[in-house]
């Protein structure tokens, strides 16, 4: 596990002890379960796009020998 420093205001780093201190916990939790969850988000998000991607190179595409036009499609 890795230190970080960071720079916060005085009056946010006091409300956030309030509430992390409501909560039982500290607040050096609070922005481990943060960055926890960001880097999960992203990875979802990630693995959405790969699976969509995925999908698209694998899809037949058939239009069932359907030949559209500009006028059908627009009720011309």
């Amino acid at each position: 596990m890795k230190n970080i420093t960071l720079a916060v205001e005085d009056e946010v780093l006091e409300q956030v002890k309030l509430v992390a201190a409501e909560q039982r916990t500290t607040v050096n939790a609070m922005v481990r379960e943060f960055f926890a969850t960001v880097a999960t988000k992203r990875r979802a998000k990630d693995d959405a796009r790969q699976a969509l991607l995925k999908l698209a190179r694998e899809a037949a595409g058939d239009m069932g020998g359907k030949k559209w036009n500009r006028e059908a499609l627009y009720d011309r």
